[in-house]
């Protein structure tokens, strides 16, 4: 079977063609109508290859995928194709075996939401679409997410999730931890996002007028509220995060090149878990290897080295390196 995320909608395509008993469909054609599907669908213009559509046609033949009834129609030297059974179309066909499959996935996927309050639906279709297609169900679990099933706050997730889908404004009671009473906010709620276990929320704050990350597990009340919803129109939260690690985002993002200093024996699991999308590799001698960062330098990147102890040594910048020191020499006085 064709693989790439495209295969569905060339499938529909031959589909039209192959039900269209009023013109001839050379390969030619079937070639067109699948780049032009394609490109109504993303704007991509790929090109698709002959043997693409060889692959396609033998998928859509075989059990595995839809048993259509394909014909194959000399016409001179060409050939084209249609269905035998003017009254076949996938589209009237149930599920293949690929497709339960997929299904099957997507559902264990989603039982991750089960237990959030609003979320019940989820657990209902579930059991709707395991019966009605006869998935196989299994009480093992053969994958593990990280989560935190007692964390406080999460009661408020579908809440705010809905306030972001239906573009709903809120007054939010917050108490931040440094804060010594709650405060009531108005807030426009843009974008949920997870870190080490905890969800964030990102919201416009009115009275301050600046867009605000908000713990939700600080949240100790949501109320709707009758203000006008601000939309996001300034932020792009699939690019937001790339120069930070964690969720802590200045509003004057200063980017730095940050140089470190590792140790030979933590190196392996530095080199397949990066610490950023930005190392770089710059030396490595018989002790030590030198990698380069691009980042934002917040708590949570300050956090993460620290959790390496003494086997991440900072070498620039030199007002981070001397943090590091002043820290270090407090946890040592601490400790003695």
């Amino acid at each position: 079977m064709a693989t790439n995320k495209y295969a569905t909608i060339r499938y529909n395509a031959l589909d039209k063609c192959f039900s269209n008993f009023g013109k001839r469909f050379y390969m030619e054609d079937l070639i067109d109508a699948c780049d032009q599907a394609i490109s109504e669908f993303s704007g991509s213009n790929l090109g698709i290859q002959r043997r693409q559509i060889f692959y396609d046609i033998n998928f859509m033949e075989s059990e595995q995928g839809y048993s259509a009834p394909i014909e194959k129609i000399r016409d001179g030297r060409k050939v084209f194709y249609r269905y035998s059974d003017k009254s076949y179309s996938i589209k009237n066909q149930g599920l293949n075996d690929n497709e339960v499959e997929q299904i099957s996935s997507s559902l264990s996927i989603l039982s991750r939401f089960k237990g959030l309050p609003n979320f019940e639906w989820i657990e209902e279709i579930q059991v709707r679409l395991e019966d009605t297609f006869k998935l196989k169900g299994s009480s093992v679990s053969f994958v593990g997410f990280e989560e935190n099933p007692y964390l406080k706050g999460i009661n408020h997730f579908a809440t705010l999730f809905n306030a972001i889908q239906n573009k709903v404004a809120l007054n939010v009671t917050y108490q931040g931890f440094r804060q010594t009473e709650p405060q009531t906010l108005l807030l426009h709620s843009w974008y949920l996002k997870q870190y080490n276990n905890r969800w964030f929320l990102f919201a416009y704050d009115s009275e301050n007028k600046r867009v605000g990350n908000f713990p939700i597990d600080r949240i100790l009340n949501i109320e709707q509220s009758q203000a006008k919803f601000i939309e996001n129109q300034a932020i792009d939260f699939d690019e937001y995060f790339d120069d930070v690690i964690g969720v802590t985002v200045f509003d004057t993002p200063n980017v730095e090149k940050i140089l470190l200093k590792i140790d030979k024996k933590t190196w392996p699991y530095i080199e397949s878990k990066p610490l950023h999308g930005s190392q770089k590799l710059k030396s490595i001698d018989d002790e030590k290897v030198q990698i380069e960062l691009s980042l934002q330098i917040n708590h949570e990147l300050k956090a993460l080295l620290f959790s390496h102890l003494d086997a991440i040594e900072v070498v620039q910048p030199k007002h981070l390196r001397e943090e590091f020191h002043r820290i270090s020499s407090n946890i040592y006085e601490k400790s003695k």
